[in-house]
């Protein structure tokens, strides 16, 4: 039923100007809307919808993540911009932050500023 139909993404927000800075100037997509409700982007052909809310409790999983062609590449661009990689405990990563998943594929994850766990896979 759904199969032909778009997805939307959405992440929630308690801060709309910092995360404005963050997925339109640091994460680099392009600002659809800034409404009332919700800042919109185009998130590579999906609309993501970054929810202005009063409370957020962050979900302890990843709640957005991107396929990414060359892992290294993106997360040497993006830690130039600021970006800071999560290292978890009893997960072997290398020195990028990057585990690489029984299967061969590639993945990492950082925060955006309302604390959302997103994430960046290279599959293989």
């Amino acid at each position: 039923m759904l199969s032909t139909c778009s997805v939307v993404a959405f992440v929630a927000t308690t801060q709309p100007d910092r995360a404005r800075v963050f997925y339109g100037d640091v994460l680099g997509f392009p600002l659809i809307e800034d409404g009332p409700f919700a800042i919109v982007y185009d998130a590579g052909g999906t609309m993501l919808r970054v929810s202005k809310v009063k409370e957020l409790a962050p979900a302890p999983f990843t709640v957005l993540g991107w396929k990414v062609p060359n892992i290294h590449d993106t997360v040497a661009m993006m830690g130039k911009r600021g970006i800071k990689f999560e290292r978890y405990p009893g997960l072997p990563q290398d020195e990028s932050g990057i585990w690489i998943t029984p299967d061969g594929s590639r993945v990492c994850w950082f925060k955006d500023p309302d604390g959302n766990t997103l994430s960046l896979t290279q599959f293989r």
